[in-house]
C-alpha cells in the first residue's frame, strides 16, 4: 500500500508529491486508496522508517507520537498539514484536558465507523420479530450493543460519562463538537441500529456519503407534523381497508392483496409527492402482482368501478390477461403538491422482473422526447419482491444499463417488497447473498432497510429516496422488510412449509391498529376521527361496487398504460390502414449516399480500411445501386428528413458485426473523438441515435420495447448480434411482443433486426392448421412490429444489390418478388415452382443456371412472411397451373418457415395441390459447426430441388 501524500514538513523530511486527492476510508475492514500521480512520496531511509511507522499506525494508533497519529488520520480524510500542528496539538491536549474532556478521538471515531459500516446487521427490521434481515444472526464483535464491548475499543465503562471529541465527519452531534461517550453510543444505536438499515459505505464518493450521513444523522430529523401523521394514518386506512374491501366481496377470487405490507400504499404516494415537490411531471412504474390492485386503486387512483368490475364471471369483454397483470396511463392533480401529474402503471407478464427494462426504456424515451436530459421532469419506480429480485437475472441486465449514455434514466427509485420469502422457500434457500437487495451494491446505489411496521420510518427513509435521486441523478433502494399475512396467493396454505413464520403473523397486529393507537395516545387524532375515516373510504368502496355492476362492458381504454391518441384515428374518423408508396426522389436517394460516403467534419482522421469502404459506397452511389448497409442509410435518412427519430441499439450496432454499417466514425488520432454522419444529412432534421448496448439481449431488448411505446412516430430497432442471440430475450418476444397486443391492448412499433443464414458456423414459428384466406380490407393492415431477418454473407455479396429504380417516388416495398426471367415470359411450360425466403435464392438461382433449367423451374420470393402475402402468392399460383409446387429452405425442417406456410399455401389453393418440402432434414441442432457437413448437406437439397421427377408418383 502506497502512503498517503500530503503537503507537510515533518522531522526535516520533505515530501515531493502534492496530489489532488489524499483520501482514505474503511469499508467494511478493507482499505481503499484514492490518489493523484507524481513524484514519489519519498526515497530513502526516510522512507521506509515513515512507511513502517504508518503501518504501525494502522494496527494501532496509539502506537506512533501524537502528532504522527494526527498527520494520518489527517491525511486519511483528504486534508493537508498545517506544520504547526505540533504546537497546536500541544495546546489543544492541555485545553482538553483542563476541561474534562478526553483526549481520544480516535476511539470516537472507530465508534462512529463501526456503526456506518455494519450497524444494519443488527438493526431491528424485522416487523416479526423473529427473522434477521441479512439471514445471519451473528452479531459484529466491533459493534457496541452492550457494556462489556467497550474493551474493544480500549475504553470501559468508567468512560461512559467522559465527554469525547467527535470526528468533524460526523452529524450525530447537531451544533455540537463534543458528547458523552453514553450519549456518542445512543446516538448512533438510534441512527443505525433501530428501525432503519442504512447500506451506503461501499459507494466510492465522499458526497455521496456524507449527504447520506447529514439526512440520518442529524438530531431531530425524523419529525412529523400532526397534518404530516394524518395524512400518513389516511393513507394506510385507505391501503388495508381496500385489502379488506376485496377480501369480503371476492373472498375465493386470487388477487395477490398487500396484506402486510399495506405501508407500501403511502410509500410510494410520499416518493411521488415529494418528487413532484421537486418538479417531476411523469412517473412510470412497473411491479410484479403482488399489491398491484391497491396501487392501481390508491396510488394511480384508478376508478375503483373498473377494477371491481374485473372481478365480475359475467363480463363480456375486456383484456385478455388476468386482473393483477394489467396496467393503466392517469393524468391527475398531485392533491400534495397541486400539480399536475402524470403516473404510468406498466402491464406486464407473470415474469415477475421482466417489466424492468421496459419500464427503463419507456422513460428514457418519455425524456428523450421532452428533452429532458437531466431526468428532472420524468422518472421510473420499480416495485420488486425480495426472492424475485436477488434470483431474477434481468435485474442485474437492467442495473447495468443505468449509467451507459444512451440507456440512463437518471437515476430509479426502487422500491423491495421484503416478504421474507419466496412462493414457499426460505430465503436461505433461495438466495446466497445476505440481503435481497445486494444486487443494487454492483452501481453502488445506497440500500435503505427499514421495518415495515414503523410507517413514519418507511416516510421518512421514501422522502430521503426521492431527494437522493434528484440530488445525485442515481439510482436508490428502499428495501421494506414486512411479511405476507396470507399465502402466496388467497388460496394457498403457508403453514404446509413456514409454520414457524405463521403462528407469529397470526398472531401480528396488523401496522394500521398499531399505528392508530399510536396516534390516538399521543392526541394527534381521536378514536371517532380515525373511525369515521374509516367508514368513509368503506362507503366509497361500497358505491363503486354497485356501480360495477351496471358495467357489464369493460372500457379496454381504462385499461391502457401507453396510449398513443390520435394516431388510429383523424378527426375522429379510422385512418386508412393501407400502405403508402415507400420510395422517395432519386435527388434525396444520391444526397443521402453522398453523405454516407463522407466524414462530414473537418480534421478528421479515419482509419485507411474505412476510407476504401466510404469510395466503394461513393462509387454505387454514382452508380445508382446499394447493397444492403447502403440501403439501410437510405432508409433511415430518408426518415430523418421527415422529422422521424430513429433509434438503432444492441451489441456493436455502430460499427456493425459484420463491419458493413459504420454509422459511427472514430478518429484515428484523438481518443474518444466520433462523428455520426447521419446526423449532418440537413439542418434540420430528426436526430438520429445509434449506441452500442452492453453484453445484454433480454434487458436492452426489453429497453427498446419501453422506448418504442412512447410514440409512434419513431422508428425504434434492436439489433441481436446473430440471429440466435434473441433466444436470451426470448420472455420479452414472447410476453410482450407477440401477445402484447391481445393481453394489454399495448401498441409498440419496436423492429428486431435478426442477422441470419447458414454459413458453416453454429448458429442456435408459428403455425395454424387451418388459416382462412383473409378479405381484401384483411390485406391492408398496419404492421406494428417487425421481425427482420437480416442477411450476413449476403452484406457482400455481388448478386445482393439494388437499383435506384426500387426505390425511387413511387415504388412500394414488395412482399413478393416473383419471377422476371425465361420462365415467367411461358408459365405453361414451367415444371416446377420454388418458393423461398432469404439467402437460399442465390444458391438456388446459380444452380438453376449450372442444370440449364431457366426455362423450366420458376423462383419466387417471399419478402414478407408475416401477414401471410395470401393476395400476391394466389397471383403467382394461378400463373403456373402445371406446376410442382416446392418450399426450399436451408434451416432444418423443425425449424424454418415450413410449417408455417404449408397450410397456408394450401388454402390459397384450396387443397388441391401439395406443397413439396426440400431442405435439410430435422435436426436437433439449428446449424452445424463443420463447413464441410454444411456443403454435403447444401449439396442434397439443392440436388433435390432441381430433380425434377422427385415428387413423380408421392401423394400428400
Amino acid at each position: 500500500m502506497k502512503l498517503f501524500a500530503a503537503t507537510v514538513k515533518w522531522h526535516g523530511i520533505k515530501t515531493l508529491r502534492k496530489p489532488d486527492i489524499a483520501r482514505r476510508a474503511f469499508f467494511h475492514g478493507q482499505r481503499y486508496v484514492s490518489s493523484g500521480t507524481s513524484e514519489p512520496f519519498l526515497s530513502g531511509s526516510n522512507s521506509n522508517y515513515v512507511e513502517e511507522m504508518y503501518y504501525a499506525w494502522l494496527e494501532n494508533p496509539q502506537s506512533v507520537h501524537k502528532s504522527w497519529d494526527l498527520f494520518f488520520r489527517n491525511a486519511n480524510a483528504g486534508q493537508t498539514y498545517d506544520p504547526h500542528l505540533p504546537d497546536q496539538l500541544e495546546r489543544k491536549a492541555s485545553f482538553l484536558q483542563s476541561h474534562g474532556l478526553a483526549q481520544t478521538p480516535g476511539k470516537a471515531e472507530k465508534l462512529v465507523e463501526d456503526h456506518l459500516i455494519r450497524g444494519h446487521h443488527v438493526a431491528q427490521l424485522d416487523p416479526l420479530g423473529i427473522l434477521d434481515a441479512d439471514l445471519d444472526s451473528f452479531v459484529p464483535s466491533d459493534l457496541i450493543t452492550t457494556i462489556d464491548k467497550l474493551g474493544f475499543y480500549g475504553l470501559h465503562e468508567s468512560d461512559l460519562d467522559k465527554v469525547f471529541q467527535l470526528p468533524t465527519t460526523t452529524f450525530i452531534g447537531g451544533n455540537e463538537n463534543s458528547l458523552s461517550l453514553r450519549e456518542i453510543i445512543k446516538r448512533l444505536e438510534n441512527t443505525y441500529c433501530q428501525h432503519i438499515g442504512l447500506e451506503f459505505m461501499f459507494i466510492n464518493d465522499v458526497e455521496q456519503c456524507q449527504w447520506i450521513r447529514q439526512k440520518f444523522e442529524t438530531p431531530g430529523v425524523m419529525k412529523f407534523t400532526n397534518e404530516e401523521k394524518r395524512t400518513l394514518l389516511a393513507r394506510l386506512v385507505r391501503s388495508m381497508r381496500f385489502e379488506d374491501f376485496l377480501a369480503r366481496k371476492w373472498s375465493s377470487e386470487k388477487r395477490f392483496g398487500l396484506e402486510g405490507c399495506e405501508v407500501m400504499i403511502p410509500a410510494l404516494k410520499t416518493i411521488i409527492d415529494k418528487s413532484s415537490e421537486m418538479g417531476i411531471e411523469y412517473v412510470i412504474m412497473g411491479m410484479p402482482h403482488r399489491g398491484r390492485l391497491n396501487v392501481l386503486a390508491n396510488v394511480i387512483r384508478k376508478e375503483l368501478e373498473q377494477i371491481f368490475c374485473q372481478f365480475d364471471p359475467k363480463l363480456e369483454a375486456g383484456s385478455g390477461d388476468v386482473k393483477y397483470h394489467l396496467g393503466m396511463y392517469h393524468e391527475r392533480i398531485n392533491r400534495a403538491t397541486n400539480k399536475k401529474i402524470t403516473l404510468s402503471l406498466m402491464a406486464n407478464p407473470s415474469h415477475l422482473e421482466a417489466v424492468d427494462p421496459v419500464v427503463q426504456g419507456k422513460t428514457k424515451a418519455e425524456q428523450f422526447y421532452r428533452g429532458d436530459t437531466a431526468g428532472k421532469k420524468v422518472m421510473s419506480i420499480l416495485l420488486h419482491g425480495d426472492a424475485a429480485f436477488a434470483g431474477q437475472g434481468v435485474v442485474y441486465e437492467t442495473f447495468h444499463l443505468s449509467d451507459l449514455p444512451s440507456y440512463t434514466t437518471n437515476g430509479t427509485i426502487h422500491v423491495v417488497v421484503n416478504n421474507q420469502i419466496g412462493f414457499t422457500t426460505d430465503p436461505r434457500m433461495a438466495r446466497s447473498s445476505p440481503y435481497p437487495t445486494d444486487v443494487a451494491r454492483v452501481v453502488n446505489a445506497p440500500i435503505f432497510h427499514v421495518n415495515a411496521d414503523d410507517p413514519e420510518a418507511v416516510m421518512y427513509v421514501c422522502s430521503v429516496a426521492a431527494e437522493w435521486r434528484n440530488t445525485f441523478n442515481k439510482d436508490v433502494v428502499v428495501d421494506l422488510v414486512c411479511y405476507r399475512r396470507r399465502g402466496h396467493n388467497e388460496m394457498d396454505e403457508p403453514m404446509f412449509t413456514q409454520p414457524l413464520m405463521y403462528k407469529q403473523i397470526h398472531k401480528q397486529v396488523p401496522v394500521l391498529k398499531k399505528y392508530a393507537d399510536k396516534l390516538i395516545a399521543d392526541g394527534t387524532v381521536t378514536l371517532q376521527e380515525f373511525e369515521e375515516e374509516i367508514a368513509k373510504y368503506d362507503r366509497i368502496c361500497e358505491e363503486a361496487y354497485t356501480r360495477s355492476k351496471d358495467n357489464k362492458i369493460l372500457h379496454i381504454k381504462h385499461w391502457l398504460d401507453s396510449p398513443w391518441p390520435g394516431f388510429f384515428n383523424v378527426d375522429g374518423e379510422p385512418k386508412s390502414m393501407s400502405c403508402p408508396p415507400t420510395g422517395i426522389s432519386e435527388d434525396l436517394l444520391t444526397h443521402i449516399g453522398n453523405v454516407a460516403s463522407s466524414v462530414p467534419v473537418k480534421d478528421f482522421k479515419i482509419h485507411a480500411g474505412l476510407s476504401r469502404i466510404l469510395r466503394a459506397r461513393l462509387e454505387m452511389t454514382k452508380n445508382r445501386v446499394v447493397d444492403w448497409a447502403l440501403a439501410e442509410y437510405m432508409a433511415f435518412g430518408s426518415f430523418l428528413k421527415e422529422g422521424i427519430h430513429v433509434r438503432l441499439s444492441g451489441q456493436d450496432v455502430e460499427r456493425g458485426t459484420f463491419s458493413h454499417r459504420h454509422h459511427v466514425l472514430h478518429d484515428q488520432e484523438v481518443d474518444k473523438r466520433t462523428c455520426v454522419p447521419m446526423n449532418h444529412l440537413w439542418e434540420q432534421q430528426a436526430p438520429y441515435t445509434v449506441c452500442n448496448s452492453s453484453l445484454s439481449e433480454y434487458g436492452v431488448l426489453g429497453f427498446e420495447l419501453g422506448f418504442a411505446m412512447a410514440s409512434p412516430n419513431a422508428l425504434v430497432c434492436w439489433e441481436a448480434q446473430f440471429g440466435d442471440f434473441h433466444n436470451t430475450a426470448q420472455c420479452i418476444i414472447d410476453q410482450f411482443i407477440s401477445s402484447g397486443q391481445a393481453k394489454w391492448v399495448r401498441h409498440n412499433g419496436i423492429v428486431l433486426l435478426l442477422p441470419h443464414g447458414m454459413e458453416g458456423m453454429v448458429r442456435a414459428s408459428d403455425s395454424d392448421a387451418h388459416p382462412q384466406f383473409p378479405s381484401k380490407e384483411d390485406f391492408f393492415v398496419v404492421v406494428l412490429q417487425l421481425i427482420i431477418l437480416t442477411p450476413k454473407s449476403l452484406l457482400r455479396h455481388p448478386e445482393a444489390k439494388s437499383s435506384f429504380d426500387e426505390m425511387v417516388s413511387g415504388t412500394t416495398f414488395q412482399r413478393v418478388i416473383p419471377e422476371n426471367g425465361l420462365a415467367a415470359q411461358a408459365p405453361h411450360e414451367v415444371k416446377r415452382v420454388i418458393f423461398c425466403t432469404g439467402k437460399v435464392y442465390y444458391d438456388l438461382v446459380k444452380e438453376r443456371k449450372n442444370q440449364d433449367l431457366e426455362k423450366q423451374v420458376a423462383i419466387t420470393r417471399l419478402e414478407q412472411i408475416s401477414p401471410f402475402p395470401f393476395d400476391l402468392l394466389k397471383e403467382e399460383l394461378d400463373k403456373y397451373p402445371g406446376a410442382d409446387l416446392v418450399w426450399c429452405q436451408e434451416e432444418h425442417k423443425n425449424s424454418g418457415y415450413y410449417d408455417y406456410v404449408k397450410p397456408r399455401f394450401r388454402t390459397i389453393v384450396n387443397h388441391t395441390r401439395p406443397i413439396w418440402y426440400v431442405g435439410r432434414e430435422p435436426a436437433a441442432a439449428a446449424a452445424t459447426g463443420n463447413k464441410n457437413t454444411h456443403l454435403v448437406s447444401l449439396r442434397r437439397f439443392l440436388d433435390t430441388a432441381f430433380n425434377l421427377e422427385a415428387f413423380e408418383g408421392k401423394t400428400f
